[in-house]
């Protein structure tokens, strides 16, 4: 067989590349549509709970646990996810990094408070209504991400905030850090996506349409579902592309 002549031999290479560049997609425009679906989110959670549950309130009802849902969805998803796409803007791949740090763990930190604020609400609602707290596998999955959202802030906090961490643990902790970001993500749309399934089981039986016969508030409950799905594993990739991530660099700025 003879062998392929060089210009044969290079429309492999320029078909990858062909390829490969209709592929790239720039990080700014998926960005802002990683925000209006971020948004569209939020926007559908708090539409879910105002027009199907009745609204919000701190009296101990179930208007006090709408607002579990609503905290979760635009902390533990939402800004969380923000703030894991900070080092993939472009602006941050050049001069001091310190600044960066502190809006990405500003922005992580933010997350944990409306979280923290979440949880409060279900434990308040549960507690007055006389129901058991932590029963079901929504709530171990959710409270095991919390925690381990907790454990990723404070490490994250010591090894690159404070002035005294080596660079070597540095170093060694950047890779844990990043596996585990994407991790807890994920945790939390699986979170979010169970909670949703079980909230439409207890809510659409005796009085309403069966959540089997898929009325109005189970189909907009289970897009929802699906769209913070969605904004999750778009959030990963992001992450996951190599071309979006910040180069590494020497310069004493790029080490503050």
């Amino acid at each position: 067989m003879a062998a392929p002549t060089e210009e044969e031999g290079a429309v492999g290479p320029r078909c990858h590349h062909r390829s490969s560049a209709m592929l790239d997609v720039p990080f700014l425009p998926f960005c802002a549509f990683l925000g209006t679906l971020g948004l569209l989110c939020v926007a559908m959670v708090g539409t879910w709970c105002q027009h199907w549950r009745g609204g919000f309130s701190l009296d101990g009802s179930s208007r006090t646990f709408n607002w579990h849902p609503v905290l979760m969805v635009t902390g533990l998803v939402v800004l969380y996810g923000a703030a894991a796409l900070v080092y993939r803007i472009p602006h941050t791949w050049s001069g001091p990094k310190l600044p960066w740090k502190v809006l990405h763990g500003s922005l992580a930190l933010g997350a944990f408070v409306l979280t923290v604020l979440g949880l409060a609400a279900v434990f308040r609602f549960h507690n007055s209504q006389g129901t058991p707290n932590m029963y079901s596998l929504h709530s171990w999955m959710g409270l095991a991400t919390v925690l381990l959202f907790s454990c990723q802030w404070v490490a994250g906090f010591g090894a690159f905030l404070l002035p005294w961490a080596p660079a070597w643990l540095r170093a060694l902790y950047k890779p844990i850090h990043v596996f585990f970001g994407s991790t807890i993500l994920m945790l939390a749309v699986a979170s979010c996506a169970s909670g949703i399934n079980e909230k439409l089981f207890f809510s659409l039986k005796n009085g309403t349409t069966q959540y089997k016969l898929l009325p109005a508030e189970a189909v907009f409950a289970n897009t929802l579902g699906l769209l913070i799905l969605i904004f999750g594993v778009l959030v990963v990739a992001a992450l996951a592309r190599p071309s979006w991530k910040r180069p590494d660099s020497d310069s004493p700025d790029s080490r503050q």
